[in-house]
């Protein structure tokens, strides 16, 4: 009978060759049970790594889309909220402008003149709204207010209406200020400050966006602003002891606030659609990352269950390793004694 035997330099060596591969496989084992993918990514696809290049440029471009979704989700929401402020502004204001619009209610009209001026005040700071640091109604001048303030405005309102004889030719005046186009020395040139094109539009998905080309300019919004700012006008001193002439004004006033609510509400509604439109696209690419994501981990997961299992079956194997070699080389206190 043949016996072949290594010495104990043989027998330590291989005995720490043991011991390395068994640690690798722990490291290997605790790497995959933790993150749940492959440490060995090229074994996991064969060398092929074509379809896992593929799923990662998919869910690199999905996570610059849900950037900019979630940035137009805020954008449209602040937006809307701005919107209905303006609209809170003028709620109500319309109906008692009529209701007051006669020569036997002048306290009442210069009441509402001071509420309209105060009104007036707070729909130029709504839509002077700034979102994520950037202006939302300016246009693509996002670095500038949309709106002059609102004692400037009211300020070239008194000047345009200066020399009107008639509450008609107030009313035209203001019309015509409002409507002027630029250079008519108007809204346009005075009022409003940010530029004439829209906001570049938001990347939704692949071949989808959404564009933001309102702004302050809006003739809708101008028509919502027009008939706050002559019943304002009313609280700087237009046609001041003329009753009858004031209560025109308001009357004036009221109606083209009234007027104005379908233009706001069809503005607000547009928002609600692109609000619409983002959430729309935010689930479609939340559902592909999903979808991508189950992919990857087809290519290059590592099963938990598996891994944990192979991780336990290993560190008993490390134990007893330990053991046997406490055991060969007698490192027992006992029997050193």
């Amino acid at each position: 009978m043949n016996f072949t035997s290594i010495g104990d330099l043989a027998m330590g060596l291989q005995t720490r060759q043991h011991n390395q591969q068994l640690k690798g496989h722990v490291t290997r084992l605790s790497y995959e049970v933790i993150s749940g993918v492959r440490q060995d990514v090229g074994k996991a696809v064969s060398g092929d790594f074509v379809a896992l290049a593929g799923v990662e440029r998919g869910l690199r471009t999905l996570a610059a889309y849900k950037l900019s979704t979630d940035e137009a989700a805020l954008f449209t929401s602040s937006l809307q909220t701005a919107l209905a402020q303006v609209a809170e502004a003028s709620a109500g204001l319309g109906t008692s402008l009529l209701s007051a619009s006669t020569p036997a209610s002048p306290v009442q009209v210069d009441t509402l003149a001071q509420t309209a001026r105060q009104k007036f005040g707070a729909m130029v700071a709504a839509l002077n709204l700034r979102v994520a640091d950037r202006y939302a109604l300016s246009g693509a001048a996002t670095d500038t207010p949309p709106l002059a303030g609102a004692e400037t405005i009211l300020s070239a309102l008194q000047g345009a209406v200066a020399s009107a004889a008639s509450v008609s030719d107030i009313a035209d005046a203001v019309t015509d200020w409002f409507d002027a186009p630029a250079g008519g020395g108007g809204f346009l040139d005075i009022a409003y400050q940010g530029a004439a094109d829209g906001l570049s539009p938001f990347l939704l998905g692949d071949g989808d966006s959404t564009q933001m080309a309102l702004t302050a300019a809006d003739p809708r919004l101008r028509a919502a602003m027009a008939g706050v700012a002559l019943a304002a006008l009313l609280d700087t001193g237009l046609r001041a002891g003329e009753p009858a002439a004031r209560s025109l004004i308001a009357e004036r006033a009221g109606t083209w606030i009234l007027n104005a609510e379908p233009g706001l509400t069809a503005v607000r509604a547009g928002l609600g659609s692109s609000e619409a439109r983002i959430d729309e696209a935010a689930t479609r690419n939340s559902a592909e990352v999903t979808v991508l994501k189950i992919a990857r981990n087809t290519l290059i997961g590592a099963d938990p269950y598996d891994s944990a299992a192979d991780l336990e079956a290993v560190q008993t194997q490390l134990e007893t390793l330990y053991m046997l070699t406490a055991r060969i080389a007698r490192l027992s206190f006992a029997d050193y004694l």
